[in-house]
C-alpha cells in the first residue's frame, strides 16, 4: 500500500513540474524557432533540472552578417535607413556597401534626400564607392563637384539618371573638368524652361559609349493654354557625342520633329529601338530616310504622334527589319493601315489602338497576305471600328500563337467573344479586356474566369476594366477565384475596377498569401510592352 502511495505521488509531481516547466518557457515561444519553447525534464540527485536544447536562445541576433546582409538587400533604402537606428551592428550592415548599388536621390520616388552637398560627396567615398552601378540625382544635387566625386570614386558607374524637370535655373559648370565615362544608360529629365547646352557641352567628351539615352519631355505637365516652346536641348549636337546609341526614347517633348528623327538616324547606325511617343510634332516625313541608314531598327514606338498617312507609304516596309511597331492613337487612313501591315514581313508585334481606320476589311488584306505568322502581341483598344465576327475570324486563325491580347475600351466586344476565343489563346500571358463604359449587359464574371483558368495556364498578367456595375457574379463566384488562383500559378499582376467584385478577388488572394497581385485601375494599368524585347532597356522614371 505504502510503495503504491509513493509511486502515484511521484507521478503527480514529475507531471507538475513538467507542466509547470512548459507554462513557464512559453514566453519564448515568439522566438525563430518553435521547439525552443520545450523543454526535457531531467532528473539529477533528487532535483527536476530543466535542460534546453542548444538552439533555444535562437533569436535574429544570432543570425550572422551574410544572412543579415541578404535580408536587408530586400528592404528599400529608406527601410533600411530606418534599421540602421536599431543597434549597432546593424549600421555597419546598413552601411555596406553592397546594398547601395542602385540608388535614387530623388524623394519623390524612393523618400530619401540629402540636405547637403558635403553630406553627399561623403556618401559617394564611403558607402556607395566602387559598387555604385545605377544612381538618380535631383537638381539640387547636380553640381560639378557631385560629378567630379562620382567620377574618380564610382568607376563601375553605369547608369544614371539627372532630374532637370522642376529647374528653374541650372549651377554652374564653368569648371567641370570629369564626368563618370562608363556609362551606357543615361536619362534626363528635361525643363520646361531651362536650356541645357551650358551643361551638356562639358559632357559631350564622356559619353562617347552610351548606348541607351532617354529625354524624358515635360508632355504630363503641359497646360491646356498654348505656351511658347523651347528647345531647351540641342539634339543635333547630341547626336554627334553618341554614335554607339542602340535605344532612343524621347518622351512626351513638345519640341521633338522629323529633323531630330533624321539627326539620330544619320549618325547611329547601331539603331535598334526608337520611341518617340506623344511627341505630337511627328509627322513621319523622314521614316523612309530612317529605315534606310538604320537596317537594324526592329522597334518603333510611334503612339500620340501627328503620323501623315502618304508619309508612311512611301516607306519601304517590305526591305525593313522592324518587327514591333506602335501607331496607337495616330490617325492613320484605312488605305495607309492596309498597305502597310500587308508589306511587313515580320511583325511580331503591333499595337494599334485608337484608330477609326481599323476595320474588318484591314484584318481581313492582313490575314490574307499571311503576314501575322509571326504575331505574338496585339493591342486594339479603343477600336470601335472593328465587329465581333472580324475580330473572331482573325483570332481563330491566329489566336493560339499570340502572348499578349488588348480587345479593351470597346463596348460591342463582351464576355462572349472572350468566351469564344479562349479555348483558342491557349499561349497568352497578357489579357486585357472590357470598357470602363457603363454597358447595357451585364459581364457573367464567373464563367470568365473559368474559362481563363482552364484555357490560359501561362497567364501572368489580366485586366478587366468594366465598371464593377457590369460585373455580375454569384456566392459561388470563390470557387471561380480559387480555380483561376490554383491553376495560372504564374499570375503577377491582376488588375480590376475598384468595388464589391475587387474587394473579393482581393481577400481572396490575401487568404492565399499573395498580396500584391489583385491591383485597382486608378493605380495599375496592363499593356503588351512587357513582351517587347528592349523592355528593360526602355524602362525610366
Amino acid at each position: 500500500f505504502y510503495f503504491i502511495f509513493f509511486f502515484v505521488t511521484l507521478r503527480k509531481l514529475q507531471t507538475h513540474s513538467l507542466g509547470a516547466a512548459i507554462m513557464t518557457d512559453m514566453s519564448r515561444w515568439n522566438t525563430l524557432s518553435v521547439e525552443a519553447a520545450l523543454q526535457i525534464a531531467q532528473q539529477d540527485n533528487e532535483d527536476w533540472e530543466v535542460v534546453k536544447p542548444n538552439y533555444c536562445n535562437t533569436t535574429i541576433e544570432k543570425l550572422p552578417d551574410k544572412v543579415l546582409l541578404h535580408l536587408f538587400s530586400y528592404l528599400s533604402h529608406r527601410e533600411i535607413c530606418q534599421l540602421a537606428r536599431v543597434c549597432r551592428r546593424w549600421r555597419l550592415i546598413a552601411y555596406n556597401t553592397a546594398l547601395w548599388k542602385h540608388v535614387s536621390l530623388r524623394p519623390e520616388i524612393s523618400g530619401l534626400h540629402v540636405n547637403s552637398l558635403e553630406m553627399l560627396l561623403q556618401l559617394i567615398s564611403q558607402r556607395f564607392g566602387a559598387t555604385l552601378r545605377y544612381i538618380e540625382l535631383p537638381i539640387e544635387l547636380i553640381t560639378h563637384t557631385v560629378l567630379h566625386e562620382l567620377a574618380n570614386k564610382c568607376q563601375n558607374l553605369t547608369h544614371m539618371l539627372l532630374d532637370f524637370s522642376t529647374a528653374m535655373q541650372l549651377h554652374d559648370f564653368s569648371e567641370m573638368q570629369a564626368f563618370p565615362t562608363k556609362l551606357k544608360y543615361m536619362c534626363i529629365c528635361l525643363s520646361e524652361v531651362i536650356f541645357m547646352e551650358g551643361f551638356m557641352r562639358k559632357i559631350y567628351n564622356f559619353i562617347n559609349g552610351l548606348e541607351i539615352l532617354h529625354l524624358i519631355g515635360t508632355y504630363e505637365k503641359i497646360e491646356e493654354e498654348e505656351e511658347e516652346i523651347y528647345e531647351v536641348i540641342n539634339v543635333h549636337k547630341l547626336k554627334s557625342a553618341t554614335p554607339n546609341l542602340r535605344v532612343i526614347n524621347l518622351y512626351g517633348i513638345n519640341f521633338v520633329d522629323d529633323s531630330h528623327i533624321d539627326a539620330f538616324s544619320s549618325n547611329c547606325i547601331q539603331l535598334e529601338c526608337l520611341a518617340v511617343n506623344f511627341c505630337n510634332k511627328v509627322t513621319g516625313s523622314t521614316m523612309k530616310t530612317l529605315f534606310q541608314r538604320s537596317r537594324r531598327l526592329k522597334c518603333l514606338l510611334m503612339q500620340g504622334t501627328n503620323l501623315q498617312s502618304e508619309y508612311v507609304m512611301q516607306v519601304e516596309w517590305e526591305k525593313s527589319s522592324v518587327q514591333e511597331l506602335d501607331i496607337t492613337a495616330t490617325d492613320l487612313s484605312t488605305e495607309c493601315l492596309i498597305d502597310m501591315l500587308t508589306r511587313i514581313p515580320g511583325l511580331r508585334f503591333l499595337s494599334a489602338g485608337q484608330l477609326n481606320g481599323l476595320n474588318d476589311s484591314v484584318l481581313k488584306a492582313w490575314t490574307e497576305s499571311g503576314n501575322p505568322r509571326n504575331l505574338i502581341a496585339l493591342d486594339l483598344d479603343r477600336s470601335d471600328n472593328l465587329t465581333d465576327d472580324g475580330l473572331h475570324k482573325f483570332l481563330s486563325r491566329h489566336g493560339h500563337q499570340l502572348w499578349g491580347i488588348a480587345l479593351s475600351g470597346m463596348p460591342h466586344i463582351t464576355d462572349q467573344l472572350w468566351q469564344s476565343v479562349l479555348p483558342i489563346l491557349t499561349n497568352a500571358k497578357i489579357a486585357v479586356m472590357g470598357t470602363q463604359e457603363r454597358l447595357g449587359v451585364n459581364i457573367h464574371v464567373d464563367q470568365l474566369m473559368d474559362g481563363i483558368a482552364n484555357n490560359c495556364p501561362n497567364l501572368e498578367r489580366l485586366e478587366l476594366r468594366w465598371d464593377p456595375e457590369n460585373l455580375r457574379f454569384s456566392d459561388k463566384s470563390q470557387k471561380a477565384i480559387d480555380v483561376l488562383r490554383v491553376k495560372c500559378i504564374k499570375l503577377r499582376c491582376l488588375v480590376l475596377s475598384d468595388g464589391r467584385y475587387y474587394e473579393v478577388v482581393k481577400a481572396n488572394f490575401e487568404r492565399a498569401d499573395r498580396l500584391t497581385v489583385v491591383r485597382a485601375t486608378t493605380c495599375c494599368r496592363v499593356t503588351n510592352y512587357y513582351l517587347l524585347q528592349n523592355y528593360k532597356d526602355l524602362i525610366f522614371n
